[in-house]
């Protein structure tokens, strides 16, 4: 039986005149189709929330130049923790802001200080929630560096700041923190953290060091929150001798294989936006859970361009936290948390 060949209509001839094989748009034609073959998913479990606990307040008060973010009061961060748990975000970061200052940062930890009351109370209120510890001093000091000073050398003293941050860190897994995140940059705190954790009988509590922590620009809001911007007249009027040189990714490398060779557990990049290739680089080197911190300055940009009219903040707070999670965070320490939780449960 002879085989009719037939012959394309004039239609087809046209549509098919340019010689086109590859259409990546066949892909993209529904919102069906583009869910079916998306690389990257967000969901609340990405996401880590960062907690501002004020022990002079007695109620939540926002924080002028971060909208939406409020310093908790001891007590209404309960409150806040259910908030968080009833999103389904699994961990929270607490950042403690303290009335008692001095040179060290003493009260960070001593037993009945704020880093012991709030992690303690954090705890009790939501046992399964993932507690995590800022370990650091800026908040603590009365100059706002991140340890005592060396007036000597005009610069932070390393290796006191390490013996302190040891204590602090036990302070707050002891009082219940499921991991310690330090986040000074000091030379070989990961390691002090670690073997006094593991002296203590902490042996348990995991570390998320900040193993490559930028001196940037964009961490100004932030400091208003936690209220640790320097003091004047005392020690280096920036933190540039002990957080890196945005110039700098090999160093960044080698910050984060030191961490990990101390015993850290994961790490993290901070600031998120500015760094995706070193988000990038250290994710694909060392495979470690690795973690991206949304930082205020990126957190409010978004905010005042929004209130401008100038883009739509939803929008624009999903791009940005799915760029972290496609440059390979395995987590995101973000302040739009609890708004992005509510964006992907209408989705």
């Amino acid at each position: 039986m002879a085989i009719t060949q037939l012959k394309p209509s004039s239609e087809n001839k046209t549509q098919n005149q340019t010689g086109l094989i590859h259409r990546p748009r066949r892909l993209r034609q529904s919102e069906t189709m583009r869910r079916l073959i998306r690389e990257n998913v967000l969901t609340t479990n990405d996401f880590i929330y960062p907690i501002f606990v004020d022990e002079s307040l007695s109620e939540p008060t926002e924080v002028s130049s971060m909208p939406g973010v409020f310093r908790q009061s001891e007590q209404s961060m309960a409150d806040l923790l259910k908030q968080v748990e009833a999103a389904k975000v699994p961990a929270v970061m607490l950042f403690g802001v303290s009335s008692h200052k001095d040179h060290e940062g003493t009260d960070s930890f001593r037993k009945g200080g704020l880093m012991d009351r709030m992690v303690k109370r954090a705890k009790d209120t939501c046992p399964d929630l993932i507690i995590m510890a800022d370990a650091c001093f800026c908040e603590y000091t009365d100059h706002g560096h991140c340890g005592p000073l060396d007036h000597v050398h005009n610069d932070v003293d390393n290796d006191r700041t390490i013996e302190n941050i040891a204590r602090q860190a036990v302070c707050a897994a002891e009082a219940g923190a499921d991991v310690i995140a330090p986040s000074g940059m000091m030379d070989g705190q990961v390691g002090a953290i670690r073997s006094a954790l593991d002296q203590s009988g902490c042996e348990r509590t995991a570390i998320l060091a900040y193993a490559a922590k930028y001196a940037s620009g964009f961490y100004g809001p932030f400091r208003d929150a936690a209220g640790c911007s320097l003091g004047a007249g005392e020690g280096p009027t920036n933190r540039k001798t002990y957080q890196m040189d945005p110039a700098n990714s090999e160093e960044a490398l080698r910050e984060v294989a030191l961490d990990i060779e101390e015993g850290a557990d994961m790490v993290m990049v901070k600031p998120g936006l500015p760094y995706l290739d070193i988000l990038y680089q250290v994710k694909h080197t060392f495979g470690l859970p690795t973690f991206a911190y949304n930082v205020s300055g990126e957190y409010c940009m978004i905010k005042a361009a929004a209130r401008n009219g100038w883009i739509d903040e939803e929008a624009a707070t999903m791009e940005m936290l799915m760029s972290f999670k496609r440059a390979g965070a395995d987590g995101i320490i973000t302040y739009a948390a609890l708004e992005a939780a509510k964006i992907l449960a209408r989705s």
